[in-house]
């Protein structure tokens, strides 16, 4: 199982929201690329971006904080947050990043979403985030009609090879994941899936591994210091 730091960007800083509410917002510094080499340092294998301004917009906000990025670390970067047009996608590829995320428009537009996967292929991730079973869009502003496995499948059945599945009821809050839920998606035929949410344990890491998830995205628990990253991959890994 791989570990993935998360750089959450808003107003060009490192912040952690609280459940996906934009109000509720810790900042721990005023330099993304700094602190993407920093995760890179300590055994980070990939990376993981949001541009919080351009999940709420609508278009990319943060793209010169993210080139920034992708220049200073040698392992590959994810990134996401207002991706809405096959331009939007190139621009961020442009930046250097190795994948792109999908989340609202995916919700919106399922033949944006197949356009995408047809010309990119892997290098397209979608992500899924759950407010009680059902997936929120809009920066988890919104809660749509799809429930998240059933659009799960749906995407697989598109040619979707990996999810980011959220749980937002666990998000920042550092008292574990859904682990049921990581379970019910990870099982799905033909997906790779990456979880997320609530991780402020190395025993949350661990209650992980035998879901099935391919790996787990760690924000909060690396900036508060209740997980270093060193002993995260060390237990996603044994």
């Amino acid at each position: 199982m791989r570990i993935y730091p998360a750089i959450d960007i808003k107003n060009g800083k490192c912040v952690r929201l609280l459940q996906g509410r934009f109000a509720d917002e810790t900042v721990y510094g005023d330099d993304p690329s700094a602190m993407a080499k920093k995760w890179e340092a300590l055994g980070g294998e990939y990376i993981h971006v949001v541009d919080l301004d351009g999940a709420l917009a609508g278009r990319g906000v943060n793209a010169a904080a993210l080139q920034e990025i992708c220049r200073a670390v040698q392992v590959p970067v994810q990134t996401g947050g207002g991706i809405r047009t096959m331009e939007d996608i190139e621009n961020r590829l442009a930046c250097g990043a190795e994948r792109v995320i999908i989340g609202t428009s995916a919700v919106k537009d399922a033949a944006f979403v197949k356009r995408a996967v047809d010309k990119y292929k892997e290098k397209i991730v979608i992500g899924i985030d759950a407010k009680d079973q059902y997936v929120a869009i809009e920066g988890w502003e919104q809660i749509s009609a799809f429930k998240a496995v059933e659009f799960a499948k749906k995407m697989a059945d598109i040619g979707v090879q990996t999810v980011i599945y959220t749980d937002i009821a666990t998000d920042g809050t550092l008292q574990g994941p859904n682990v049921e839920a990581m379970r019910e998606m990870a099982a799905l035929e033909g997906l790779t899936v990456i979880a997320s949410g609530g991780v402020g344990t190395l025993a949350h890491i661990e209650a992980l591994k035998p879901t099935g998830v391919e790996g787990v995205i760690v924000g909060r628990a690396l900036y508060a210091g209740t997980v270093a990253l060193p002993d995260a991959i060390a237990a996603a890994r044994n």
